[in-house]
């Protein structure tokens, strides 16, 4: 296979790198070189005009297993296309229909796919029709621990759906199951946070460094951290602690107002993510790139929100984050701009915000391959 040199990119979110560079990929896929004025006869040349440069986008909450769940969407339509290289799955797949999550979805895709394994055996087959923790017949400790150990190379965490809607009178039961078994796996425990039974006291008794807090702004009342003073310092001294703070956005699970208030207090999520699926892919979610653009327009740095999509959502999920510009490591990078933009989106409490600049991905680059990419929202 041929080589893929780049040109005129402009990196970001790499450890020490240039202000622009060309980076030279040989036909393994691996980084060869990275300089200026790079010559390679006969390799495909990509010319980025400046556009930015970062290691490949993760987003750390998607629902990828279509076709097996209700709300599952394809992973070709938020993957590379969008910018996107790494997809996590939180928790759509359960113990017992794991291998098929393995075989007909993360094997076969060309983005680097992982799993936050659900605590509930079904997983979201019917997702919030048919709660995968109705009570203790729900989860099977035995087959899950087995299902972790084999399949630790895509399996990167627990997840629990600590809500109301889900557990209803079990409460806080669920949290406490998934976190002994996320102790003893030593995986993190992701919790989903949302409408209260139980209360978000509850759930931040049981979490240590490296778990995972996803909708961590949602504006639901009752559990959100803009109304609560206490809960908010509480939230800060996790975040301090090594608790990851993660936006999940979805359909319902993302508040300006409350993301605002948390950056003006200097409390910046840890990762951005989308938990995109297919009752928020037309709205108000569209793809990755313009929840990171929402949390530009809240005011989050630049660098920041690369981080978070980056090296924090990598570190989050314990795989390597770190060398992407090496010579040597497997080329997984994304090439966008930020454009201008007088574009009006909503939150998922359908309250609006005019975004002035977006993030507007153009190509991912996978190995020697450069794939095309675009928000899915023009």
């Amino acid at each position: 296979m041929s080589a893929l040199l780049i040109r005129n990119a402009k990196p970001i979110g790499f450890a020490a790198a240039p202000q622009s560079a060309d980076i030279l990929i040989g036909g393994d896929g691996k980084i060869a070189q990275v300089g200026n004025g790079i010559s390679a006869s006969g390799a495909q040349e990509l010319d980025l005009k400046g556009a930015y440069l970062s290691p490949g986008w993760v987003d750390l909450h998607t629902h990828v297993y279509y076709g097996a769940t209700d709300i599952s969407v394809r992973t070709r339509e938020i993957g590379a296309e969008t910018g996107v290289t790494t997809l996590v799955d939180a928790g759509s797949a359960g113990e017992a229909n794991f291998v098929g999550f393995r075989e007909y979805v993360a094997e076969p895709a060309r983005e680097e796919i992982f799993a936050i394994l659900n605590l509930g055996s079904i997983g979201l087959v019917a997702c919030n029709r048919v709660s995968e923790l109705q009570d203790h017949r729900s989860i099977d400790v035995d087959r899950t621990l087995a299902c972790i150990e084999a399949n630790r190379d895509i399996i990167k965490g627990l997840k629990v759906r600590a809500s109301g809607v889900i557990v209803g009178s079990w409460g806080i039961t669920p949290v406490k199951i998934g976190k002994k078994l996320a102790k003893l796996t030593g995986l993190p425990l992701m919790v989903h946070v949302g409408e209260v039974p139980p209360l978000p006291e509850e759930v931040f008794e049981i979490l240590t460094p490296g778990d995972i807090i996803t909708h961590c702004f949602h504006g639901k009342r009752g559990g959100n951290l803009m109304e609560d003073e206490e809960l908010f310092q509480w939230a800060e001294r996790l975040a301090d602690q090594g608790v990851v703070l993660d936006i999940g956005h979805g359909a319902a699970s993302f508040s300006y107002e409350v993301g605002m208030a948390g950056l003006k207090r200097g409390l910046l999520p840890t990762t951005i993510s989308s938990d995109l699926h297919n009752r928020n892919i037309n709205g108000p979610v569209w793809d990755l790139s313009l929840v990171m653009s929402k949390m530009l327009a809240l005011g989050m740095p630049l660098d920041a929100v690369i981080t978070a999509v980056t090296g924090n959502a990598r570190k989050a999920i314990r795989v390597p984050h770190e060398g992407f510009l090496s010579v040597g490591s497997k080329a997984m990078l994304t090439a966008f701009t930020l454009e201008d933009c007088d574009l009006s989106l909503p939150d998922a409490m359908k309250v609006p915000l005019t975004l002035k600049q977006r993030f507007a991905p153009k190509h991912v680059i996978l190995g020697n391959t450069a794939i095309t990419a675009a928000s899915r929202k023009a």
